[in-house]
Order: structure tokens, then sequence, then C-alpha cells
């Protein structure tokens, strides 16, 4: 089986995720639909591939935003069709983060920024412990999905939705994949200053992780088991 990851910056790769998917017989192919070279100017074109050239699609995280057509829209809207036919096509899709807001929009629902975002380890309240644990999960999102028609969200906190299922599909808000080397990426420059400015010590988030990384990989295993498994049908 082959899945497809769609990277949408070069610093937030698919992680655990990734790992387990290929634990379990997946061939991963990637795309980068920002090289870093666009980074600072991400309103390029891109085309995407077939969708069903491959088994599962899993759309990640991005630093932009999945509802702002001015920043991004010139890969952004063809990214929206693109996802939305999988989707409707019974298509399996797993979506993280800027990945479940993108299906979430292109499903008929809303994307927009958050009255407060969320940084690091939080519990959730879960309706399927079995497929989305009650936690603790990683965040780090400004932005909030509105769960779109004929989906069923699973969970949530006080501060935004948290996960849903939409046909073959599981979208989330939170990131499973993490890992204490991504966040030492996300961390790094800019990044440190964003956490710390909301009121946060980098180096203890980044102690913490690696203090639950075992556990945090085995709720991981578990979702991506149960997605595969019970939403996706692909076990």
């Amino acid at each position: 089986m082959k899945a497809l990851v769609i990277q949408h910056d070069h610093m937030t790769p698919v992680g655990i995720v990734g790992e387990r998917l290929q634990e379990r017989g997946f061939e991963l192919e990637e795309i980068l639909v920002v090289p870093e070279s666009s980074y600072h100017q991400p309103n390029i074109a891109r085309d995407f591939p077939d969708f069903r050239d491959y088994d599962l699609l899993v759309p990640l995280g991005a630093p932009w935003g999945a509802w702002d057509d001015g920043c991004i829209g010139n890969w952004l809207q063809p990214e929206l069709e693109w996802i939305g036919d999988a989707v409707r096509s019974d298509h399996p899709v797993l979506g993280i983060c800027f990945g479940g807001q993108l299906v979430a929009r292109a499903m008929g629902g809303s994307v927009a920024p958050a009255p407060r975002g969320e940084i690091g380890w939080t519990a959730i309240h879960s309706d399927d412990p079995e497929l989305v644990s009650d936690g603790p999960w990683f965040q780090y999102h400004f932005d909030r999905f509105v769960v779109p028609p004929g989906a069923t969200e699973i969970a949530r906190n006080p501060y935004a939705s948290q996960a849903y299922v939409i046909n073959r599909t599981l979208g989330l808000q939170f990131h499973p994949e993490i890992t204490r080397d991504i966040l030492d990426v996300w961390l790094d420059g800019p990044g440190r200053e964003l956490v710390q400015n909301f009121g946060l010590d980098a180096d203890i988030l980044l102690a913490q992780t690696s203090a639950v990384s075992d556990a945090a990989r085995e709720r991981t295993n578990r979702l991506v088991d149960t997605f595969l498994e019970r939403i996706a049908r692909l076990a």
C-alpha cells in the first residue's frame, strides 16, 4: 500500500505517524508544497497528483492559515478542491492540524483564527477513546475549524474542536506526529520567541516532550492503527 504525505513546509515532517504507517506496511511518498526557498513568499503555484494513485493521503500541518487565500491561495485553492474530491470519493485521508482544517473547509465547514491559540501538551475530551484518546496531545495552532456538514465530531476541548470523522477520513487539530526533534526545529529562531510570548518556557516544553515520548508514541500508534482498521478500512 502507498501513502502520500503532503508536507506543506520544510519544517513539518510526518514523524511518528509516518513511522507507524511504515510499520503497518505502507510505502511513503512525500511531496513538499512550499520549498524552503519560497518560505517567506509562499503564494506559489502547485499541482497535486492523482489521489487515486495512493491508498491514503496524509496532509500535515503548516505555519499558514487554511483560511488565508491572500497569503497562499495559489496553492491552497487547488489543494482544497483536490482534497475535497478525495474525501467525497470516499478515499481515505488523515488530516493533521492544517490538514484537518483543510478537509473541514473543503467539505463545507470553515476555518478561522481562534480567540486563543494552543501550544503544549493538553488533555481533550473524546467520545471515541479507542480511536482518539483523551491525551494529552501536543497542540501548536492559532486557528480552529468548524466541523463540516455530515461529519461527526468525536473530540474537543474548551478552546477548539479536536477531531472529527467524515466518510473514510479523520481530521485532527492536534499533532500526533510530534517528536522532540520536530519540536526543536519548530522552536528554532522565531518559534522560540513565539512560545515565550505565549507565556511558556521553551526549554521546559522540550524536556517535557522528551519525558512523555514513550507514552505519546503508544497513543499515536493506537490512533493510527484504529484509523486504518475502522475509518480508512485499509487494515
